[in-house]
């Protein structure tokens, strides 16, 4: 009986010095992640949090993951040692070993429950989780289809250039233009808004959109400011590029001036497959695609040239300068629209031409660099001849994601998306300053070329040039943000999404997929076993099971031999090797399922080697 409870006791010593030693690790990183995530984001939504957690690291800064591992892991680990030591050195003062054992047990779970407490409220995470599972009609009931509306274009059409600048608030103006720092980061963008259109009315502060939940990131910026309505996507948010489709039911920006007769061009320095931009582009207004993959084809950069995202954006600039003239030398109107990268969060990246007008702050040192090559830019265009008939478009995508940037702004102050018009075809109609969100770009831009909307409104914006009250001065800010963060039945018709794409599922880790091994070769038959089993993520059943191999580096001798099925639900092949003419060597086996939908999967692979 003694060597009984002898065991038993050994055994939940075991399990709780084991527990206390989880228990404290990961508490330590969860706790010092929450701490991280809250110092790192100002002003953090759960949209955001969601928007970080699911974005690809390859537009995450080295520095930034640098900079989590020293504040979060060290400290972890830090702690797992020092968990260790105390277990090992006390191990046996039964008495002190077992408080030891209670406080790594008790302490972290009072560490992570206040964390996950404080990040739950600050987060509001209840109503998040709420709203996901709630339909609002606010889309549905607000929606204005530009199919449904008369458009008309003057008989000569207005050229427009549309520039999406990476990033860019009104924030970073000093105080006395109505932004929130004490010395003016972009005082070239802040003079040209100010001398053109920000619907500011007779205020010179300047004034700019409120970037709406579904509008928070790059390709949805793109995608709001041009069709009026948020990105609201049911996949990670930079997921459209799996999709056959983006939104091929909706009337936006690109395809109104294609049925205009309007060429279209989109350059940026970055990958434009990314996020699904390519897709986009070139389905809603059949745009060229001037990417950085296109610039190294062209020979604008060399094969091997990459910095940041691509290339810089005094580059950019330049080659767009050169397409300008090429696009005016043409019979039709043209659209152009750029997109700069080099004021992505974390701290951006400072090019050749870039000051250091503010030391050691190199973000600011970079927004400032922007500000100046854009007020470049337009100068130069308005030097040409073609500027008397060209609206030019200037609006950062999103406020900054940057982790320290804004951080001391007041709580008080309104961050919104830096906006501009200049020379369009039409003059404001109110003097008062409007409160308006980016999808107001849509309506608005079409009115600054000179279209005339009937009724002043497409998607969910509104004409700002018209006296038509936009749907935030309407309904407020924050019942807008609450109504837009719920399910919209509308906007899961436009998205018209195919979540089973494989590619989707492979970047989701939802993809098939399995185990396969290779036994042992059988010199009698000539034969070498493939086995497959440990099947995931098959929630349709297997309609069949197929290898792959070959053994020439072409494939010349491929062959897809059908596999069988086990009683336990494994599969299996016995390879004969005389139909690859007894050659020894590698083996190349690669595993494909067909699902019972009819669609082809790569399960796993792997190499048999036959001597």
């Amino acid at each position: 009986m003694k060597k009984i409870l002898s065991t038993i006791k050994n055994f939940f010593r075991g399990f709780g010095t084991l527990l206390a030693v989880i228990l404290s690790t990961t508490a330590t990183l969860l706790c010092f992640s929450i701490i991280w995530m809250f110092q790192t984001w100002s002003n953090l939504s759960m949209d955001e949090l969601m928007y970080h957690l699911t974005a690809p690291l390859e537009g995450t800064n080295e520095s930034m993951i640098q900079e989590y591992l020293n504040s979060c892991a060290v400290p972890a680990i830090l702690i797992l040692f020092l968990v260790v030591i105390l277990f090992t050195g006390f191990r046996k003062k039964k008495k002190v070993y077992n408080i030891i054992m209670a406080i790594c047990i008790i302490v972290p779970l009072l560490a992570a429950g206040t964390s996950v407490s404080y990040a739950w409220d600050n987060l509001d995470v209840g109503t998040y989780v709420a709203d996901q599972g709630v339909y609002s009609s606010f889309v549905d009931d607000n929606y204005i289809d530009p199919r449904d509306t008369e458009i008309t274009f003057p008989e000569q059409k207005r050229n427009l250039i549309y520039i999406f600048l990476e990033s860019m608030e009104t924030t970073y103006a000093d105080k006395e233009n109505g932004g929130a720092f004490e010395q003016n980061v972009i005082p070239e963008l802040t003079s040209l808004a100010q001398e053109n259109e920000d619907f500011s009315g007779i205020s010179s502060e300047l004034n700019g959109g409120y970037a709406m939940p579904g509008a928070t990131w790059t390709i949805a910026a793109m995608f709001s400011q041009s069709s009026g309505i948020p990105l609201s996507i049911s996949i990670e948010s930079n997921s459209m590029d799996t999709q056959n489709s983006f939104f091929a039911n909706t009337i936006t920006l690109g395809d109104i001036l294609e049925q205009e007769g309007y060429s279209q061009t989109l350059m940026i320095g970055s990958d434009a497959v990314f996020g699904g931009r390519q897709l986009y582009y070139t389905e809603h207004g059949n745009f060229d695609i001037l990417d950085y993959e296109y610039a190294k084809k062209a020979g604008w950069i060399p094969e091997d040239y990459r910095v940041w995202w691509g290339y810089e954006d005094h580059k950019l600039f330049q080659f767009a300068e050169d397409k300008l003239l090429e696009l005016s030398e043409q019979d039709t109107p043209f659209n152009l629209t750029l997109l700069t990268v080099d004021t992505h969060f974390e701290d951006g990246f400072p090019c050749e031409v870039c000051p250091d007008t503010f030391g050691d702050d190199q973000y600011a040192n970079v927004m400032a660099c922007s500000s100046k090559q854009v007020a470049d830019f337009v100068s130069w265009i308005q030097n040409q001849s073609f500027y008397e008939n060209t609206t030019i478009v200037i609006a950062g995508d999103h406020p900054t994601m940057d982790s320290d940037f804004c951080q001391d702004i007041d709580d008080s102050y309104t961050r919104k998306v830096y906006t501009t018009y200049i020379n369009p075809a039409v003059q404001n109609t109110t003097s008062d300053t409007r409160n308006y969100t980016t999808f107001d770009n849509f309506p608005t831009t079409l009115a600054s070329i000179g279209a005339t909307i009937n009724g002043d409104r497409l998607g969910l914006g509104t004409n700002l040039f018209s006296e038509k009250p936009t749907l935030t001065e309407r309904f407020g800010v924050d019942t807008m943000k609450k109504e837009l963060s719920r399910k919209s039945q509308l906007m899961e018709e436009l998205a018209d999404l195919d979540e089973s794409k494989p590619e989707l599922l492979i970047r989701e880790g939802k993809a098939p997929k399995a185990a396969v091994s290779i036994g042992e070769y059988d010199y009698n038959l000539n034969t070498f076993p493939v086995n497959v089993s440990n099947l995931e993520n098959v929630p349709d059943g297997v309609e069949s099971m197929l290898a792959a191999i070959w053994t020439e580096e072409d494939q010349n001798d491929l062959q897809w031999i059908p596999m069988d099925q086990q009683e336990d639900g494994s599969y299996h092949i016995d390879v004969d090797i005389s139909t690859y003419n007894y050659k020894t060597g590698d083996y190349q086996v690669h595993i494909y399922m067909r699902d019972v939908h009819g669609d082809l999967y790569f399960m796993t692979q792997t190499t048999a080697f036959i001597n």
